[in-house]
């Protein structure tokens, strides 16, 4: 239904959209009237030169229309706010267009908007209740839009779901999260508001390297993407890295791609099988071993033993790196270095350890570091860098820091009947799968 009385706004759906939850897009259709200029077509790029700045700017609406009552003519669309329809154009405006031989006088001209017209911005302020915090941010994950809704927006969410899908061209598929992420596989439940529910399977480029994964069932944050990009910036060509919850792979594979040595570990079942999946869709799966084991279990068996060969090598010119990349637990693993090469050799060149963590402290950079200290048993003042790699949420900083493990944190032996009390962070470990164990095939129905 059309309005009988038109209305002049371009930015504002019709009222009658409050408090809508089920998107309606007939209901968004209106009647606006515009002030036009009727022109001959050989006067056209003359008129609109020299009217510039009194012409129709909305983006997506055309300001030169057919004039249904000649063939030879068009109808320039003038802004209503600048030239309200009725009215008159300036003298000098006048002038200009006798010069071209057209005449200065001001139509109307009715304009339907619909709902294709509106901003997803402008679709939402005009669905939610006045005076309420309208959010169109979201997460992109190839096809799948990820969503973080406050309170006040969920008896909306099918409705801004569709709208988010509506308006961004390739987007396919909305998620909203519904807790947040407490579990050591680092996934969390999500509802889908809108599109193809049962595709969750996805794919992603970040720095010209492809991943596919099921979203549903790792983790994945494209915000991370620079602080992905700025570690492995430090590694170059022959050193090891060691990335201890490894996810699907984005420290991991560019790591290869750059020619080091990697071994990457991830105690989620899923993520370990996407994390193949990537190292052999980027052709890296010959550089880096991969494990599927608790995240202190394989710093204490393949680094440990990793660690003891490299460090006894005497012309060792590559650097080791361990990256530790699980914010919410991942600085409660650093007691696994105390002593961890224990009667070993000590080397000048010592690993360098990555570690992520999150801070709702006032400071933040002391925070991290002291409890970085805390479980390593020693000091680090002087001798690490702390870096703010993301504000998470008000009042919380997503840290890293980074240091060279002190040797008399590796190599110094533990006092009698002394041990440091290991909390289980984790779930129980799954049985360890080595890179030849790789469950790809099995799971190729799924790709």
């Amino acid at each position: 239904m059309l309005d009988s009385q038109p209305d002049l706004d371009l930015y504002v759906p019709h009222p009658r959209v409050r408090g809508m939850t089920t998107l309606d897009r007939a209901a968004f259709t209106k009647q606006v009237v515009l002030p036009a200029l009727k022109v001959k077509k050989d006067a056209l790029q003359k008129v609109v030169k020299s009217l510039k700045g009194v012409l129709l700017q909305r983006p997506g609406l055309k300001r030169i229309v057919d004039d249904l009552e000649g063939e030879d003519e068009r109808l320039i669309l003038l802004d209503p706010h600048k030239i309200p329809a009725g009215s008159s154009l300036a003298e000098a405006q006048q002038e200009v267009l006798k010069s071209f031989s057209v005449s200065p006088e001001v139509l109307s001209y009715n304009l339907e908007l619909t709902y294709d017209n509106f901003k997803v911005e402008e679709v939402l302020q005009a669905v939610l209740p006045e005076g309420q915090e309208v959010t169109t941010a979201f997460s992109r994950i190839g096809h799948i839009a990820h969503l973080n809704l406050r309170d006040h927006q969920l008896p909306y969410k099918h409705l801004i779901g569709q709208v988010i899908i509506d308006k961004n061209p390739g987007l396919t598929c909305a998620v909203n999260k519904t807790n947040i992420i407490e579990s050591a596989y680092r996934n969390f439940q999500m509802e889908v508001l809108a599109g193809e529910e049962a595709n969750m399977i996805t794919k992603v480029k970040e720095h010209y390297i492809t991943y596919e994964f099921d979203f549903s069932k790792v983790y994945w944050n494209p915000r991370l993407c620079t602080e992905h990009a700025r570690v492995v910036g430090l590694l170059k060509p022959g050193d090891f890295l060691f990335d201890v919850f490894a996810g699907v792979g984005p420290f991991a594979v560019p790591a290869a791609k750059r020619n080091c040595v990697v071994f990457a570990n991830d105690l989620n079942p899923e993520s370990y099988r996407w994390l193949q999946h990537n190292c052999k869709l980027n052709k890296v799966d010959r550089k880096v071993q991969t494990f599927n084991m608790d995240g202190r279990d394989f710093l204490e068996g393949p680094v440990r033993q990793t660690l003891i060969q490299q460090l006894a090598l005497k012309d060792r010119k590559h650097a080791l790196h361990i990256v530790m990349n699980l914010p919410a637990m991942a600085i409660e693993f650093l007691d696994a270095f105390r002593h961890l090469l224990a009667g070993g050799t000590g080397s000048a060149d010592l690993p360098t350890v990555h570690c992520y963590g999150f801070s709702k402290h006032d400071d933040p950079v002391r925070d991290v570091q002291e409890r970085a200290e805390a479980r390593l048993g020693t000091s680090l003042e002087g001798c690490c860098s702390v870096e703010l790699v993301r504000n998470v949420a008000p009042h919380k900083e997503m840290m890293c820091i980074s240091f060279r493990v002190p040797a008399e944190v590796l190599y110094k032996e533990p006092p009698s009947g002394a041990g440091v009390d290991h909390q289980p962070q984790e779930p129980a470990s799954k049985r360890p799968r080595s890179s030849e164990e790789s469950p790809e095939e099995k799971g190729k129905e799924a790709l």
